[in-house]
C-alpha cells in the first residue's frame, strides 16, 4: 500500500497530535493534525542547538537511517546528519517532520478522519505557509523557541525560506537550497501536467480511490514526467543515448519505468496533487509586498545554494534570493541536475558546516 497508513509498523517514527481545529489559509479547517516526524542528538538544556531539516515533494521525515519496518527507502540525506557528519548529532539536535499534506505519517489525503472514513477529495487545499504552521506548533511542543538553523532544498527549500520570512526571531541560520522564492510558469505548467496525468487514470476516482487500489498508472507518468526535469539532459545523454535495451526498450525509458515503479510502490497519489500543488502556490512575496519585500525582514544569516545544471530551479532563482539578502549565490557543480541537492552531499555538506560554523 503506498504511503504510511495506521497499523503500519512505526519505525524511527515520533507522533505529535496538534489539538484544536487548524485554520488553513485558503480557508479549510482540519479537525486537528497529526505530525509524524523524526529527531537525531541531543536537546540542549537551553534547546539552542535544535536544526530542523525540510524534506522535498517525495521525501519524508526519515532523513538518516536504514530502510527496513516502516521505512520503504533509506534515509534521503543520509551523509549530512550523524556523528562527525555535517550535521554532526553530537553538537546538533536535527528534527525532521513529514511535512502537511504528506502520506507517511502527518495528516494528508490518505489519513482517517472523524468520521472513520479518509479525507481523500475532501482534503482541503494546503500553502507552504499552512505547512510551516504545523512545523512551528510541532517546535512549540519540543520547547524550542528558536532553530540554530533551517535547512532544505527544493520543496524543502521553500519551507525553509518561508520559516525566516513568518518567523525571523525563531531562525538563526537559513540553509535555502535548490529552490525559489516563487512559482514560475514553467514549473507550475510542469506539475500540473502531473496533476492532470494522475487525474486521468480511470482509477483516480476523483480522488477518492480505494488505497489497495489506487492511480499507480498516472501517478508513474506524473513521476517520469518529474524525474526529467530533475536531471540533466547532459547526464541523460552520457548514461543512455539512444542505446535499445535486449528488451526492445530505450534504455532511457527503462530507467523512467524503474523511478515510476519506485515512487507508486511508496508514495500516495493524492499526496502528490495536493503536495504540487501547495509548490504551485508557492509566493513569499504573497500580501508581504512583494518578493524583495518579504526577504528584506530576514534576520537569520543566510547560505543560498544552487546546482548549476539544474532545469527545474535554475541558479537565476537562487540569484534572486542571494540578492535579496545581500549574499553571494553559491553553486554546486554537478551533472546531475536538480537532484544534485540530494547526491553531492560532499559539496552540500560543506556549504552546511560553514553555515553553521559562521
Amino acid at each position: 500500500m503506498p504511503g504510511w497508513v495506521e497499523g503500519d509498523p512505526v519505525g524511527d517514527r515520533l507522533f505529535l497530535d496538534l489539538p484544536g481545529t487548524f485554520a488553513l489559509e485558503r480557508g479549510g479547517r482540519l479537525p486537528g493534525v497529526r505530525v509524524a516526524y523524526e529527531t537525531w542528538g541531543t536537546l540542549a538544556p537551553d534547546a539552542g542547538n535544535a536544526v530542523l531539516v525540510e524534506h522535498a515533494l517525495t521525501g519524508d521525515s526519515h532523513v538518516v537511517g536504514a530502510a527496513g519496518p516502516g521505512h520503504p527507502t533509506a534515509g534521503w540525506w543520509s551523509g549530512l546528519v550523524g556523528p562527525g557528519a555535517a550535521l554532526d548529532t553530537d553538537r546538533w539536535f536535527v528534527v525532521c517532520a513529514n511535512v502537511l499534506g504528506g502520506c507517511q505519517g502527518t495528516t494528508g489525503p490518505s489519513s482517517a478522519t472523524p468520521d472513520g472514513g479518509r479525507w481523500g477529495a475532501r482534503f482541503p487545499e494546503v500553502t507552504v505557509g499552512d505547512q510551516v504552521r504545523v512545523e512551528a506548533a510541532l517546535a512549540d511542543a519540543l520547547g524550542i523557541t528558536r532553530w540554530a538553523a533551517v535547512a532544505g532544498g527544493s520543496m524543502g527549500g521553500m519551507r525553509a525560506l518561508e520559516w525566516a520570512v513568518a518567523e525571523p526571531d525563531r531562525v538563526g541560520a537559513l540553509f535555502f537550497l535548490a529552490a525559489a522564492a516563487v512559482a514560475s510558469a514553467d514549473q507550475i505548467g510542469t506539475q500540473t501536467t502531473q496533476q492532470a496525468a494522475v487525474r486521468a487514470d480511470p482509477r483516480w476516482r476523483n480522488g477518492d480511490y480505494p488505497l489497495d487500489d489506487p492511480p499507480a498508472d498516472g501517478l508513474g507518468i506524473a513521476r517520469r514526467i518529474a524525474h526529467l526535469t530533475y536531471r540533466s539532459g547532459l547526464e541523460l545523454e552520457a548514461r543512455f543515448g539512444s542505446t535499445v535495451q535486449d528488451d526492445d526498450r530505450y534504455a532511457v525509458a527503462s530507467y523512467l519505468d524503474h523511478h515510476a515503479d519506485k515512487l507508486t510502490g511508496r508514495f500516495d497519489a493524492g499526496s502528490y496533487v495536493v503536495l504540487t500543488e501547495a509548490m504551485n502556490s508557492w509566493d513569499v512575496g504573497r500580501g508581504r509586498g512583494g518578493v524583495e519585500a518579504a526577504l528584506a525582514g530576514v534576520t537569520a544569516r543566510a547560505l543560498v545554494a544552487g546546482v548549476d545544471t539544474d532545469r527545474l530551479y535554475p541558479p537565476e532563482q537562487q540569484q534572486r534570493v542571494a540578492d535579496a539578502l545581500g549574499v553571494p549565490l553559491r553553486l554546486i557543480p554537478s551533472p546531475y541536475g536538480h537532484d544534485g541537492f540530494l547526491l553531492e552531499s560532499d559539496a552540500v555538506g560543506s556549504l552546511m558546516r560553514e553555515l553553521l560554523d559562521g
